[in-house]
């Protein structure tokens, strides 16, 4: 069994599906009605860009 070494966190498999999570969100919340883009959209991005920084 060989290991990889891991140089840096954008090479983890669990950080590039929380950023791909993270543009698919990004992109969706671009959608919303006029009037919840700014309420609604926040309160969904925020959380979706913290989880690849806490990592």
């Amino acid at each position: 069994m060989s290991r990889e070494v891991i140089k840096d966190h954008k090479e983890l498999e669990i950080y590039k599906m929380a950023f791909d999570a993270a543009m698919k969100i990004f992109e969706l919340s671009k959608k919303f009605p006029v009037e919840e883009r700014y309420s609604l959209s926040d309160q969904i991005r925020r959380p979706s860009r913290s989880v690849c920084a806490n990592l």
